[in-house]
Parts: structure tokens; sequence; C-alpha cells
């Protein structure tokens, strides 16, 4: 019986021995990672995970490769074509894909041991001097063992694919499969085909974050294919919005970010002396949506933050601070890792991913558990990848909460993620100081607003509520846990992940980008409004300076307790704003053209004619750090001290 079935037997048969080759691939790679470099001794169970991931991606990259041959079998199945040169078109052409994509398996583990990351894009440049090329390969006695391994491999493949051709297909050539039984098998194949492309039954199809569990960066890795993430980054590479800028000079933008270290510390601040206790735990909430404009500093009579306002007036509130950016990818990265927002470019989904030191590797170093909370899926805007890989011991999101809790696309209402934020410190507290950045999301639509609660909406309008609903749940937060033992011995940062678009004045609106930042440790810390700019990339040098904690030095924030900021600068995609205490410099990037205005005033009077020096100085700074953050991460000098990493 299994004879009629020759035809699909003969691909499952060739997938399952594509996915044995990409495996042995994988572990000559490991081994010759640990031969070459100090590599873990020991992996425990850590590896077999990540070869199970590793089975994922391979499977994904092998329905590629299984795409048109199942659908030529297909063809041949319902035509009853029986033509030995046919299913040997199907047979050489199944071979040579899975020998190109083994090809790139060999080649990846030189790239990998020496670059510690899986070939990419950058690869190609290569190419651009054959010369080069041909002696580096040919020049090195490693390569060259890799290349013959590589063939040898090569060779074993064909052998036992003819092997399972011949045996498989061949012999069975002549069998018929009814209509009955070949169009629901057909039907089965193609949809698991399609599964296989797409990885996972979760929201998102397969992407280079869900191979990443642990803060090991090694076994988050090897369990990728390279296949797979050369042709992401090629993808990645592709978009417009991930090319390099060229907004300043690079030898002007050093000059800038040299100008800036040189900034006067002002010991008469009245935050100067802010020193809080060694081993303190830190909790950083960015909150969805959050803009200034929500809040009782723009809406004194008519706030839709009444919890807010009141913690406000219990911390030291920076009360002119801009997010760097528009998007949540903005402010995490911003503010984690005190690097601005580059345009549109997603650094957190750049392929490969960048090593960037921030907030975590910092308090990691000084002995702190840190860990990540989101509501909604964690591998959305790679992070559960980029997290791990810079800093973070636990990254937990929708994922990995009981699935009964997840209320809509957004995942966890925020009054139930803080639940398992406390719930997190409880356990962890035990062990030493901690570390817990928390993302909410509730106060972004499509929302929903949770039964079964005590909140009250006082408002009509669903945003609006949603917005008291975010603000309610964050009150919550704090009541419950002040009646925690390390409730005292913890600063809460709370900041807006970005604005909202609310009433623009000009084609940049500023309330997108004005957030609200407050410190608060009411046993700490002395409650003061502060009016002085700050950003978002000023909050992990803060943190860490009032710890007493040394400051990395890739960071491109200040110390806002010590130093007072001239200028805040921020994006919106195409276009980069700077303020001062007074002046609005708007450079629109694609138009090529720039503003001036009297924000303070609303004013719509373009003053970029008039006061040209102003202008110069507000463009000079915006555009000068920015290009030095974007040059650091092509060059690859992100990483903690400031070393090439990559």
């Amino acid at each position: 019986m299994m004879k009629r079935y020759a035809r699909f037997n003969y691909l499952i048969c060739i997938y399952l021995l594509g996915i044995a080759f990409f495996t042995l691939f994988r572990i000559a790679e490991t081994i010759a990672y640990c031969a070459t470099t100090e590599g873990p001794d020991d992996f425990g169970g850590l590896y077999l995970h990540a070869l199970w991931n590793g089975f994922r991606f391979d499977t994904a990259v092998s329905t590629y490769l299984l795409a048109l041959p199942l659908l030529l079998l297909i063809i041949g199945e319902m035509t009853r074509f029986r033509k030995r040169w046919y299913y040997a078109v199907i047979h050489y052409m199944l071979m040579t894909f899975y020998t190109v994509a083994f090809f790139g398996c060999a080649a990846d583990i030189p790239y990998f041991c020496g670059f510690f990351t899986h070939i990419d894009v950058a690869a190609l440049g290569w190419l651009d001097t054959f010369g080069t090329l041909t002696s580096t390969l040919f020049g090195d006695p490693i390569n060259i063992m890799y290349l013959v391994i590589f063939i040898a491999i090569a060779v074993g493949w064909w052998l036992l694919g003819r092997l399972i051709y011949r045996r498989v297909l061949l012999s069975h050539l002549g069998e018929n499969l009814g209509y009955s039984r070949s169009i629901p098998i057909a039907l089965l194949l193609a949809g698991v085909l399609f599964l296989g492309m797409r990885g996972t039954i979760t929201k998102f199809p397969i992407r280079i974050s869900m191979a990443y569990f642990c803060n090991n960066p090694f076994i988050n890795q090897i369990g990728l294919n390279p296949v797979f993430t050369f042709i992401k980054s090629i993808e990645e590479s592709g978009r417009d919005a991930n090319r390099p800028v060229q907004l300043i000079d690079a030898k002007e933008a050093e000059e800038v970010w040299r100008e800036q270290q040189e900034w006067p510390v002002d010991e008469s601040l009245d935050e100067a002396s802010l020193r809080l206790p060694d081993g303190m735990n830190v909790v950083v909430v960015m909150m969805e949506s959050m803009s200034a404009a929500k809040t009782s500093l723009y809406r004194s009579d008519d706030s839709y933050t009444p919890y807010l306002d009141s913690l406000m007036r219990q911390s030291l509130t920076f009360r002119e601070t801009y997010s760097s950016g528009i998007h949540t990818h903005n402010g995490i990265y911003s503010t984690l890792y005190s690097q601005p927002a580059t345009l549109a470019r997603q650094t957190m989904r750049s392929v490969p991913m960048p090593y960037v030191c921030g907030l975590p590797q910092a308090l990691d170093a000084a002995g702190y558990h840190t860990a990540f909370f989101v509501g909604y899926d964690e591998n959305y805007d790679n992070m559960r990848g980029f997290l791990y890989q810079n800093g973070f011991d636990l990254v937990v999101g929708e994922l990995g909460f009981p699935h009964k809790e997840s209320k809509s696309q957004w995942g966890l209402p925020d009054h139930v993620l803080f639940e398992h934020v406390i719930e997190h410190c409880d356990s962890i507290s035990r062990r030493g100081p901690f570390f817990a950045c928390c993302m909410t999301c509730s106060d972004h639509p499509p929302y929903y607003l949770p039964e079964g609660t005590s909140f009250v909406p006082h408002h009509e309008k669903m945003s609006e509520k949603m917005t008291e609903y975010a603000d309610w749940a964050i009150g919550q937060f704090i009541q419950k846990a002040s009646e925690k033992p390390w409730f005292d011995n913890t600063l809460f940062v709370f900041v807006g992940d970005h604005g909202l678009f609310l009433k623009p004045v000009y084609d940049m609106a500023l309330p997108h980008n004005h957030v609200p930042l407050l410190f608060y440790a009411p046993s700490q810390i002395v409650p003061h409004f502060v009016d002085r700019l700050a950003m978002q990339i000023d909050i992990a040098p803060t943190i860490l300076s009032i710890l007493g904690i040394e400051v990395p030095k890739p960071m491109q924030g200040i110390d806002l307790t010590h130093v007072t900021r001239p200028y805040a600068f921020f994006s919106a995609d195409d276009k980069i704003g700077c303020v001062d205490g007074e002046l609005f410099y708007l450079f629109r990037v694609k138009a090529q053209s720039a503003s001036l205005y009297r924000y303070k005033e609303h004013s719509l009077d373009d003053l970029i004619n008039s006061l040209p020096e102003h202008a110069e100085a507000l463009r000079r700074y915006a555009l000068g750090i920015t290009q030095k953050s974007q040059n650091m991460l092509v060059d690859g000098t992100t990483a903690c001290g400031g070393e090439r990493k990559n």
C-alpha cells in the first residue's frame, strides 16, 4: 500500500535527511566554536533547547527548498505523468537547492567563529574584491579544511539522496494513487508546507528573536539557520528605513559628541547631592502612549491621569522630557541603552543584531538580576532576541503568561501584567538587588477595557477611558508594591515610551514626543519638579549615577542630576526636531528643508532666516549626536567598553 505514496514518501525522506544534515552542520559549528574560543564548558539542557530551535529554523528553510519540487510532484501525480526524466529533474533540482544551503552552512562556520555572528549581507562586500576573497579563502589552511569537509558532506548528501531517489521513488514510479487519496494528501502536504514556512502557529511568523530564550549569546545564536539569517539580513538591509543615513559629516559629529562630554558639571543643582544606597532595586515602567498632554503637566483642570499626577508630586519629576521617537521600539531602545532614534530605523530588528551597552549590562555587572516584562508578544519588534543579547537575564511576554490572561491583540491588560511584575520582584528579591523593566500596552488601539475590576471611568471616549484605566493600573501597582518588603529599597522610574499625536501646531507634533518622566523613591528622594530639558537617553545614565555605578562610555545621554541640558532632540521617522528653552528647530529630512519656531508661544512665524545662528546650533547638535550614534552602530563600537564587537 505504501508503494502508492512513493512520490510523497520520497519528499518526506529528503526533508528528514536534510534536517539531519543541517543538524550535523550545527554540531560541527558548535565543536569549531568551542575549539577556537573560550566557549562554555557545560551547556546543560540549554543545548537541547537550542537544537529544538534549530529544528524549527531548519524546517522553515527546508519548506522553502521543498516548495517547487512539491508542486511539480503534485502536478505529476494529478496528471499521471510517469516519465523518468521529469522526476529526475525534480530530484536534481532538490539536491542542488540543499547543496547550496549546505554551502552556506559550511561557510558560516569560520565566519561565526571569527565574528560571533552568522553570515549576513555584509559578507557580500567581499565580492567587490575578488582577489582578496580568493586569497583569503585559499590562503588559510583552516578555510581549505572547511571546504574539503563541505565537499565530503556534499558527496555524502548526493549519494544518500540518490539512494532514496532510486529505492523510494523510481522503483515504484508506476504505482498509481487514486484522486480520492492524492487530492487530500496533496492538500495536507501543502498545508504542512505553509505551516513550516511560517514556523509557528502564533501571531507572527518565525523570526530571529524566537531563537533567543536565555542570556547565553552562543546558545541563542547556535539555534539559528545561517541561510535564514542571511536572507533576513538582505531583507532588512533593503528597507529604506534601515539604510545608513548621512545627516552630517562624521568629523563634525565627533566634535559635537566631544563637546557634549565637556558640558560642565553643576554641583549647585538641587539634585546634585542625590545618591541612593548601594544595592537599591530599580523598576522602570515605560507607559504606552503616555504623552505629557494627557497629564496635569498640560491639563491642569481635566487630566486623564489623576494617580500619575499624584505620583509626580511625590517624585523628582522632569516636566520638559522628550522621547527619542514616536514608536515603542524607539522608547525601549533609548530608555534602556541611552542611544537616540535614527529616524525610522528599527535598530532592534537589525540583522545581525548589534551589541549595545546600556542599563541592563551595567546593573548586571553590579550584581543585579535583570528582567523585562511586556503584555503582548515578546517577539514583536524583535524584543526578545535583542534584549536577551543585550543584558537581560529574563524576557517575558504574552507567550510566557497563562493563555487565559491574554484578552486582546495586545495581550494582558496592564493591571494583570503588573501583578506578574510584583510576583517576580517578590521571588527574586531574596537573591539580591533586581532590575525589572515593564512595557505597558493597554493604552494602545485596538482598545480592550477589562471587566471585573474596581476601575470606574470618568470620561466618555474610549481612548480617554483607556488612558484612565492605564493610570488606574499604575495606582494599583504602586499600592500593591508598597505592601512588599522590597518597596522601600526600590527606585521606580516612570516614562512614556512616546507621546500621542494631539493638536498639532507644527508638522511635527510636539505632544507626540513630550512625555512625563519621574523618579520615585519615597524614602530616598525629596519630591520636586524640574523644568530643565531632559531626554529618554538621559534616563540610564541618571539612574546609574544616583546608584553610584559607573556609566558605560558608549551611552549618548547625560546625568540629569549634575548636568544641565541646553538642547533636547527627537525624531518622527522622516523628521528631526530639537528644542531649547524657547526655540524649536524642525528638519524635514526627505524634503531637506528646515524651520525655526517659538514653540512656547505656539507661533507659526518661521524664524529660520532671521535667527540663523540659533537654528545652526540646534541643527548641529541634533544631527551630530544622531549621526554619532549611527556611526557607532555601523562601526560596531556600541558594545560595553566601546570596543568593537562582531
